[in-house]
């Protein structure tokens, strides 16, 4: 888990998942599909973060979402991602106009804004063991 390398985390789930086509948001235009698990699969084949702390006993946590996020204008790197729910969090324009998908430890999935996705983030580790999010970034 600590590798930073997103596609290990997700290659785990492939019992889970028919096929990794559905790693790769169809508005990513920066990435492509992978045909499978094991041949070639690798970060450039995935749209999405994972979370390392989102556990099923909180079932607001997130566990994934769009990766194409930026802190204070700067966007995220690849790699592992520490990010305090103090920090404010948005997307790039280049996937769904500003706004991003995330989904939650309980299975749902939910369309956010910038401000209401810092709103969710305090909201879920509220009450938790977790003032830090960590975010796996393809």
């Amino acid at each position: 888990m600590n590798s930073g390398n997103a596609y290990l985390m997700w290659q785990m789930m492939s019992n889970e998942l028919s096929t990794p086509k559905y790693l790769r948001c169809p508005a990513d235009t920066e990435r492509v599909a992978a045909t499978n698990f094991t041949t070639g699969f690798s970060d450039a084949n995935i749209s999405y973060f994972f979370g390392l702390d989102a556990v099923d006993t909180y079932p607001q946590m997130i566990l994934s979402g769009d990766d194409n996020l930026v802190i204070n204008g700067i966007r995220v790197k690849p790699g592992i991602l520490s990010l305090p729910t103090a920090d404010s969090l948005s997307w790039t324009m280049k996937r769904h106009r500003g706004c991003g998908n995330i989904g939650m430890a309980d299975g749902s999935v939910q369309q956010h804004t910038p401000a209401t996705l810092n709103a969710a983030m305090i909201a879920t580790t509220n009450g938790t063991a977790f003032s830090t999010y960590r975010w796996v970034i393809p």
